[in-house]
Order: C-alpha cells, then sequence, then structure tokens
C-alpha cells in the first residue's frame, strides 16, 4: 500500500490520539456549465414530496374551513349580516 500525503497507513482500532478517521483527499472534478447547481440542489421551486404535503395541508384546511361555514351557529351569523346589508341599503 502506497504512503499518501506522508501518513503512514493506520489500520482500524490502531488510531492515533485525536483521530477518527484516516485522512480522505479530495480532487476537484471540472463540470459543464449548469451542472454545479444540480448536483448540490437548487433551493429555486418545490420537489415532489413537498407538493404533497402542500396539497393534503390545503386539503385539511379546506374541510376545516367548510365544516366551519356550514355550521349552523356560522350560518345564522351569515344570514343575519346578509339581511343586515341589504336592509341597510334599502
Amino acid at each position: 500500500m502506497p504512503i499518501v500525503s506522508g501518513n503512514p497507513p493506520v489500520v482500524s482500532g490502531n488510531l492515533p490520539a485525536g483521530r477518527q478517521t484516516l485522512p480522505v483527499r479530495r480532487r476537484s472534478v471540472r463540470l459543464p456549465s449548469g451542472w454545479s447547481a444540480r448536483i448540490r440542489g437548487s433551493d429555486r421551486g418545490m420537489t415532489t414530496s413537498e407538493y404533497a404535503v402542500g396539497t393534503i395541508a390545503a386539503c385539511a384546511f379546506a374541510a376545516v374551513l367548510y365544516k366551519v361555514v356550514t355550521s349552523p351557529a356560522v350560518q345564522a351569523a351569515l344570514q343575519s349580516l346578509i339581511k343586515d346589508a341589504l336592509g341597510a341599503a334599502a
């Protein structure tokens, strides 16, 4: 096994104090233009899972709003408000 960057190879279980892993050398790769944003992950727009969660939340909110608006107390209040508004206009 060749020695990389002057460090001798370290066998698992025989790590120097303070070292948890072996050093990793990273090399840069030149990518075609526009690919770096795709690889890093652009934050523009939503993913399919975010659309699904948003749709479910919107449907749940619509169901709660429908139940509230169709309740007898709210219907009576809305009818009273409409009658008062029409009566004031006349």
